[in-house]
């Protein structure tokens, strides 16, 4: 594990969580578990009420924030950068279903970072004990222009 990312990535984190009200609402027990290099960052939370939809589901919105959020954490990790660009795409395939006292694990990989765009997968897990495969709930692409100033 890269200690000197994980630092930042939890830095960043907190950051988010107190300065943007969404985030603070929704992912205020997100916790960072690991980061790897390349933009690879893994966290974890437990599903609560204000995640779900009407039918008890993790709510699509919320899936959408998740993507949004973790896709920053990832640029982030990748040279430790504070501004990890704003969002030009985003595209998400729900494929099962997490609800209220599921354990979530989410994946951020930086695809690629170029001059101007960054390129994210996102992948939302549910973790099932101790079975060594979790079951996707959902995966995004997210896109971001990270042209620095």
């Amino acid at each position: 594990m890269d200690t000197e990312a994980l630092a930042h990535c939890e830095k960043h984190v907190k950051f988010l969580l107190d300065n943007s009200p969404i985030y603070g609402f929704l992912f205020g027990p997100l916790k960072v578990t690991n980061v790897a290099p390349r933009g690879r960052v893994t966290a974890r939370f437990t599903l609560e009420p204000q995640h779900l939809n009407s039918k008890g589901g993790l709510h699509g919105s919320v899936t959408a924030t998740l993507v949004d959020f973790m896709g920053g954490v990832a640029i982030a990790s990748t040279d430790l950068r504070d501004n990890t660009g704003v969002s030009v795409d985003m595209n998400i395939s729900f494929l099962s279903l997490a609800r209220v006292g599921d354990s979530v694990e989410v994946e951020g990989v930086v695809d690629k970072i170029g001059g101007s765009l960054a390129y994210t997968t996102i992948t939302i897990r549910k973790v099932d004990g101790d079975k060594a495969e979790h079951p996707i709930v959902a995966r995004g692409s997210h896109t971001k222009f990270v042209r620095q100033r």
